[in-house]
Formats: structure tokens, sequence, C-alpha cells
């Protein structure tokens, strides 16, 4: 698998990172490019949540 993307900016709520990838696969259907193949929330040391993906791989 490649390695993960990380979207810019941390969020002081695991709901805030979970509407960041909810508009992240939104926007990639809108534009018809490839959904991510996995999306994570992580929570930093400092408390803060962020959102990281990886593309799914083409065969």
């Amino acid at each position: 698998m490649e390695d993960w993307v990380y979207f810019a900016g941390l969020y002081d709520s695991k709901f805030e990172a979970y509407c960041a990838v909810m508009w992240i696969e939104a926007d990639e259907r809108i534009r018809g490019a490839v959904t991510p193949g996995e999306v994570q929330v992580y929570q930093t040391r400092r408390g803060k949540y962020g959102v990281r993906f990886r593309r799914a791989r083409v065969v």
C-alpha cells in the first residue's frame, strides 16, 4: 500500500475530524476521482484530532 496522506489541519474534537472525512469523500465523488481506500481519524499526543488516508491501489 501507499504511504499515508495527511489532511491539512487539526481539530479540537473527533466530531470535527469526522466531518472533514465526510467532506473529503464527498469531494472525491463530486470530482469523479477514486475514493480513498482507507480513511482514519487519529489523535495526536497533544489531544488534537487529524485525518489521514491512503489511495486505493489499482492493479
